[in-house]
């Protein structure tokens, strides 16, 4: 798992998704057109996600998952969430199970969701944690993990 990288996963999740959608869509809850609301929260979560890294981009700050942490990022969209890049694709994988509009799209969604929080973000925050010391640990109990 170390070798697939967050935006990655993300892709192979919308791959998946559209595999079951044709392959073994599960209760369609949703039908064209009302579907392409869906469009809203897809293009909404790139744009999180995008935003999360051109502030580690202007920070000068490393953004590889597995890579040391080198600079704390607490401003911006971090300052309500502690990982607004995992939420923005978390978004934007919502915006693709409602145009895809059925169950086992939802069922990816949470996989990620549990991939992402349970693999991703621990492993960074232990990361964060013996870089940052205090300073994150005060960072961490004013900012919410997702919102």
């Amino acid at each position: 798992m170390k070798k697939i990288i967050p935006p990655v996963l993300f892709v192979i999740c919308i791959v998946i998704m559209v595999g079951l959608w044709l392959v073994f869509p599960i209760m369609q809850f949703l039908t064209f057109p009302i579907s392409l609301v869906g469009i809203l929260p897809f293009i909404a979560g790139l744009g999180i996600a995008k935003r999360g890294s051109d502030i580690f981009k202007k920070t000068g700050t490393n953004i590889e998952t597995f890579d040391d942490p080198n600079i704390l990022v607490t401003d911006g969209l971090y300052r309500i969430s502690r990982n607004p890049m995992y939420l923005g694709f978390l978004v934007a994988l919502l915006g693709v199970a409602i145009m895809l509009g059925n169950f086992s799209s939802i069922l990816v969604v949470i996989g990620f969701f549990v991939i992402t929080d349970r693999w991703y973000i621990r492993f960074e925050e232990v990361a964060m944690a013996k870089t940052f010391g205090e300073q994150y640990a005060e960072y961490k109990a004013k900012t919410r993990r997702w919102l």
